[in-house]
C-alpha cells in the first residue's frame, strides 16, 4: 500500500476514491466506465454505500496509476473496523434496562463498556436503580462489579450491594 494513503486506514475506499479524483479533475462517469463499473455501481461505491470489488479495486489501482492491490488493502482495513464496531455495540449490557439520564454526559452508543468498566459500575451503583444494578451486574458479573466496588469506598450504597453480590 501507498504510503500516503495509509493514514486512511478504516475509511472507506470509495470516500477516498472520490477525493482522488476531484484532485485529479476526472469526471466520475466516463471513469467508471473506463474501469468497467455502471455508472449507479460507481456511485454508490463513492459514497461509501457499497463495497469496493477486488476486480474493480485492481482496475482503478492501474488507471490511477496507485501501487496495486492499495484500494483492497483500505477496502479490508474498512471492513476490519466495520466489524469491531459490531463486536463492540454486541458487546455491552441491555441498554433498554438503562436510564439515558443515567448517563447524561455521553453518548451511550459510544461508550466502551469494558475499558470504562469500572466508571460505569460506579456510576450505576451510585445513581441507578435495582433493574439498572441488576443488568451491570449481570453484565461485569458478581466478581469485576464487587471488585471495582470494594475498591472505590466512595459509592454511596456500595456496603450494602457488596453484601448481596
Amino acid at each position: 500500500m501507498e504510503k500516503r494513503f495509509e493514514k486512511y486506514r478504516g475509511i472507506h475506499p470509495g470516500i477516498i476514491l472520490e477525493r482522488e479524483l476531484r484532485k485529479r479533475n476526472l469526471a466520475q462517469r466516463p471513469f467508471a466506465l473506463s474501469v468497467g463499473l455502471a455508472r449507479q455501481s460507481f456511485n454508490q461505491i463513492i459514497k461509501g454505500k457499497r463495497n469496493l470489488p477486488l476486480p474493480a479495486a485492481l482496475k482503478i489501482d492501474r488507471e490511477l496509476g496507485i501501487e496495486q492491490g492499495t484500494l483492497a488493502l483500505l477496502q479490508t482495513h474498512y471492513e476490519i473496523e466495520k466489524e469491531k464496531r459490531k463486536l463492540l455495540q454486541e458487546n455491552r449490557p441491555d441498554l433498554q434496562l438503562l436510564r439515558k439520564s443515567l448517563f447524561w454526559d455521553t453518548d451511550s452508543e459510544t461508550i466502551d463498556w469494558i475499558r470504562q468498566a469500572r466508571a460505569v459500575i460506579l456510576r450505576v451503583f451510585e445513581r441507578g436503580n435495582f433493574t439498572e444494578k441488576k443488568e451491570i451486574l449481570r453484565f461485569y458479573g458478581p466478581e469485576k462489579t464487587r471488585q471495582v466496588l470494594r475498591d472505590n469506598t466512595n459509592t454511596a450504597g456500595a456496603v450494602q450491594w457488596d453484601k448481596a453480590i
